[in-house]
């Protein structure tokens, strides 16, 4: 028997990368006011541990049980994370080259790589959250 209501389901995934945030539009004190420590006139800026979290939604298939195949989930979510992974994104994504690495901006530049792929699981994206530290994340809804 196959479910009428569509159910919702997270996964994770991890990474790390660094950053700092810089903005040549501002002088040195407008920087340091506006981003405090994340601040840099060094070029190797800090580093995070993010946390990438998907929420799911659809309907369980009949057979399996399964909103969606997890195996294909952590592909898709894998080779998203794994073009940040272990990067300098101001130095090694070109995204990022003129655009600060915020955490609202790496949030939306996930979203964006990560919205086409709703087509191949066969599955509606709901939300992207991104964890930058256990007190700071940033929602994106796709």
């Amino acid at each position: 028997m196959s479910s009428e209501k569509e159910v919702r389901l997270s996964r994770k995934v991890y990474f790390s990368s660094a950053h700092f945030y810089k903005s040549d539009q501002l002088s040195r004190e407008e920087n340091e006011e506006k981003f405090g420590a994340c601040y840099s006139e060094k070029e190797y800026g800090h580093g995070h541990n993010y946390v990438l979290e998907v929420e799911l939604q659809g309907r369980p298939d009949p057979v399996s049980g399964l909103v969606v195949n997890l195996i294909d989930v952590d592909k898709v979510l894998k080779k998203i994370v794994g073009e940040l992974d272990h990067k300098h994104l101001n130095h090694e994504i070109p995204h990022f080259k003129s655009l600060i690495p915020t955490t609202e901006n790496i949030a939306l530049y996930l979203g964006s790589k990560l919205k086409p792929q709703a087509d191949s699981l066969k599955v509606k994206i709901v939300k992207l959250r991104l964890y930058e530290e256990e007190d700071l994340w940033v929602d994106i809804f796709l």
